[in-house]
């Protein structure tokens, strides 16, 4: 397949004003993309914007995830600023912590809402336009899609969600020429990345991110969401060396079990995670 050339191509991000939203960004900017950048913070939409080139290159609206109806509104606006729509990167997602045992409904919910059910209307709201360009979707999944840790129940949900959300609407969109694309990176710093490791039951999950849990860059992840775009991919994986736990994650379970989640760490995981209920 010859390369999806980015310049000039009309981009629309959501989550665009976080960690890896923000790197996005920028990365697409350098490439001649403009830009449609969707948050929740009107003047953190704006103040980017301008920082990538103003209203030419880069505008910002604001969008919430649980709503369709302000993603349609985003949508139009976006469409009606640039003319078209080709790219949309479905960005926006939480996480934390928790046992099931502990957890309220509300944080299992609000999970799924924003992770899973805002890809779904994410892509709801820019199929129209994606339709007229022939263009590509992508979603920011995880590897957690894949490798489903404890105190994960959530956000491992989710992440498996997006990833089987991807598969099934590339198959419906394949006939109209839309690819449909989900990334997968394993741990990269961010801002929630640090929350999770201040919290001592999220560090001892995990390792503090050593071993086969250590964190990739997030210019590699970056890279990644660049390579969906220009090879219109089904899946990427990030890192490349982690492509076969994802593609047949069941084979792998027990050893990655064997090596990041032996019995010994998870009676410690449980343990520090059941004194924040005591």
């Amino acid at each position: 397949m010859a390369k999806y050339e980015l310049k000039d191509k009309v981009v629309v991000i959501t989550g665009s004003t976080g960690g890896l939203g923000l790197e996005i960004a920028q990365a697409l900017q350098a490439k001649g993309a403009k830009l449609a950048l969707l948050d929740l913070d009107l003047s953190k939409v704006e103040s980017l914007a301008k920082q990538l080139g103003g209203k030419s290159i880069a505008a910002g609206w604001v969008a919430d995830v649980r709503s369709l109806e302000s993603l349609e509104t985003a949508m139009a606006n976006a469409a009606k600023h640039f003319g078209k729509i080709e790219v949309v990167i479905a960005n926006a997602g939480i996480g934390s912590t928790e046992a099931l045992e502990h957890m309220t409904p509300e944080t299992f919910e609000r999970t799924i809402d924003i992770n899973l059910t805002g890809v779904f209307r994410t892509f709801r709201a820019a199929i129209p336009y994606v339709k007229q360009t022939q263009g590509y979707l992508l979603a920011v999944s995880s590897m957690a899609a894949f490798v489903h840790s404890p105190l994960n129940t959530h956000y491992t949900s989710s992440k498996a969600g997006v990833w089987a959300l991807c598969d099934s609407l590339r198959l419906e969109l394949k006939y109209s020429n839309i690819g449909v694309g989900s990334l997968h990176p394993t741990f990269f710093k961010t801002p929630l990345m640090d929350t999770i490791q201040n919290d001592p039951a999220g560090k001892a999950v995990w390792k503090g991110n050593s071993g086969i849990w250590k964190y990739v860059s997030i210019e590699e992840v970056v890279s990644g969401v660049v390579e969906s775009i220009e090879r219109r991919k089904d899946m990427t994986v990030v890192p490349k060396v982690n492509t076969p736990i994802a593609k047949a994650p069941a084979l792998f379970r027990n050893v990655i079990e064997f090596l990041g989640f032996n019995r010994k760490q998870l009676k410690q995981t449980m343990q520090l995670a059941e004194k924040k209920h005591h």
